[in-house]
């Protein structure tokens, strides 16, 4: 089934090859909702952006730590489109749907073998990217996920036709962000037990 793209939360540590996309989702007149320093990229590319905070209604807080676990972040990925109990939920709280999940890790491994401290490695250990990749993943159905950089040219080609996905793009892509995630948490576990 396809699905059009009206909605996108992106959510990057690494900006390289970003501004393709984002003109591409402006074109397709795609709200784009956005963190922090992503979101001043964004606007210096003269595109409107939609601040998280704006619909959290929370600061981010603790060094960057706490910006997308939020309800309204999460409650927008994870609701059903086609089940009625979530629908009815979502119009209860107000949260709005999120159509596409864009996002490049914290670069962990990169820290880790450039010889980072302690603590820098661990401030490393993306939390909120990590939750929102497995969320949009898991909604596949519904959401479209762009795990890393890697995905870009998948996301241009599909932006390019339309901006809308189908069922076995939006399947892949899942595939391929459970990938991202199991090779990321395996790098994390095996600094924990060295």
């Amino acid at each position: 089934m396809t699905k059009r793209i009206n909605s996108a939360l992106i959510s990057v540590f690494n900006k390289d090859g970003l501004d393709e996309i984002v003109k591409l989702l402006a074109k397709q007149n795609v709200k784009i909702i956005s963190t922090g320093g992503t979101a001043e990229f964004i606007r210096k590319l003269n595109v409107p952006v939609t601040e998280v905070e704006s619909i959290t209604n929370s600061p981010s807080i603790f060094g960057g730590r706490v910006k997308t676990l939020h309800p309204n972040i999460h409650g927008g990925i994870l609701n059903r489109r086609d089940n009625a109990e979530d629908q009815k939920e979502k119009a209860k709280h107000k949260i709005e749907d999120i159509d596409l999940v864009i996002v490049d890790l914290y670069p962990f491994e990169e820290t880790l073998a450039k010889g980072g401290t302690p603590e820098e490695i661990i401030e490393k250990i993306d939390i909120g990217g990590i939750a929102l990749i497995r969320a949009a993943a898991k909604n596949f159905n519904d959401v479209l996920v762009i795990p890393s950089k890697k995905q870009y040219g998948d996301l241009a080609t599909i932006l390019k036709k339309g901006a809308e996905s189908t069922l076995e793009e939006r399947r892949r892509l899942a595939g391929e962000a459970f990938a991202v995630t199991s090779v990321y948490d395996s790098a994390i576990r095996e600094y924990f037990q060295n």
